[in-house]
């Protein structure tokens, strides 16, 4: 009988300390999410040692996903803008390729000498 009352005794004052009638002003204070501390950086384009060097904080089940969205996205647009670029200076490749390529000698064939 003694044990279930001391039982029943420490359940009310952890009960108490948590809702906030032990001391305190009030129920314990919200914890601050964790926010990604070293985010990647806005005023240049992400390079490998940026990547390497991000590390999401940890959440109840796992990483924040709305940092690793926003992380996500933007490797993801700046993906894109390069896949663009390389495709413009491809093909700006091929054109000077094309415009070029009549004033070229052929390799494969010779020259016409002139025999007179």
């Amino acid at each position: 009988m003694f044990l279930v009352i001391a039982l029943a005794v420490v359940v009310a004052a952890v009960t108490l300390a948590v809702v906030g009638g032990g001391e305190g002003s009030g129920p314990l204070p919200e914890a601050a999410p964790e926010r990604l501390h070293d985010p990647l950086p806005p005023d240049r384009p992400v390079d490998r040692s940026d990547i390497d060097h991000l590390r999401f904080p940890l959440a109840v089940r796992g990483y924040r996903m709305a940092d690793v969205d926003d992380a996500l996205n933007r490797v993801a647009a700046e993906l894109a803008e390069r896949d663009a670029r390389i495709a413009d200076l491809e093909s700006a490749l091929a054109g000077a390729r094309h415009a070029g390529g009549g004033d070229r000698i052929s390799m494969d064939k010779p020259a016409p000498q002139d025999h007179q």
